[in-house]
């Protein structure tokens, strides 16, 4: 039998795929297809402190191997996400569940991360510095000390576990993840999605309304399981790999870069029962490469 079990910075997931957030929404519409406790946990949708109405459309493009996303942190806010959302989880989700905190200064994090901080069906506060959709989300998460200062003043407000998402566009991932380190992070995950654009060949005007958007899916696989590598040099913290992973090969291969837990979006996206299957297919495939227990696997290709 074949162990999945893994521990996130004191989280024990039943396996570690985890549904990332911004696709997943907050798991209901998956709830009424297949039974999502069979999940590690999911992180729910970037919420902010107030509400927003998110980018103008069109916000989604196809890529190849790959969609553009431009959503824009639409989200219902924090107050909202808690009086109801994350009461309705508990209908439905009975695990811990992720609490992506999307803010755009030290004051918005250290706001979210008191008040999802409270909530007992909350495991793990994800410090969104990075959504490539948002000006300012972008700005922070490029700067190590703006990372090292939000981390900080965040974990002076809740226990807790705080994990920092990072942006791939920057010139030395590894750095920042080091400067949240620094900043008492528990943990990093790497990363968000890729920045690109898409042009009408008719009319030469840019499909995506905000002209440039996220990009994510298969074709990114490759530069996120490169970032996870780098981090995991440069850390000594765990690490939620996430990045165009599609099938449990892939969460195997990000498990080996050093990924304690791998996070899947945009497969989910596409196929609503991506997840479900990959889980499922995870004990076969690790029989085939003679893993026993996937605690073992995490960073095995730095052993060489």
């Amino acid at each position: 039998m074949v162990k999945t079990k893994v521990n996130l910075a004191g989280l024990t997931l039943d396996n570690p795929i985890i549904a990332a957030s911004g696709t997943f929404g907050y798991g209901k519409e998956f709830s009424e297809i297949y039974d999502i406790n069979i999940l590690g946990s999911f992180a729910f949708k970037g919420t902010t402190v107030e509400p927003r109405k998110g980018n103008p459309v069109p916000r989604i493009a196809e890529g190849n191997d790959g969609i553009l996303l431009s959503v824009g942190l639409q989200n219902p806010g924090m107050e909202h996400v808690i009086s109801s959302e994350l009461k309705e989880i508990k209908g439905y989700f009975k695990k811990k569940v992720i609490a992506n905190a999307a803010g755009f200064s030290v004051e918005d994090f250290v706001i979210l991360s008191e008040n999802f901080g409270k909530q007992k069906n909350v495991g793990i506060i994800e410090l969104n510095v990075s959504c490539p959709n948002v000006k300012e989300g972008g700005i922070i998460g490029s700067s190590p000390e703006k990372v090292f200062n939000i981390t900080k003043e965040a974990k002076k407000v809740t226990d807790k576990p705080i994990f920092v998402k990072l942006s791939p566009c920057v010139t030395d991932i590894g750095e920042i993840a080091k400067s949240a380190e620094e900043g008492g992070a528990d943990g990093i995950t790497v990363a968000n999605a890729l920045t690109g654009m898409r042009i009408d060949l008719k009319t030469g005007k840019p499909i995506i309304a905000n002209k440039t958007a996220g990009y994510a899916g298969k074709a990114i696989f490759p530069i996120a399981l490169r970032n996870v590598y780098k981090v995991y040099e440069a850390v000594s913290i765990p690490i939620i790999g996430v990045g165009g992973v599609s099938s449990a090969e892939d969460v195997i291969e990000m498990m080996y870069a050093g990924a304690t837990a791998v996070g899947i979006g945009t497969a989910g996206l596409i196929n609503p029962f991506a997840l479900k299957e990959i889980i499922e297919e995870l004990p076969f495939v690790a029989e085939k490469y003679n893993i026993e227990d996937f605690s073992s696997i995490i960073g095995l290709s730095h052993r060489f």
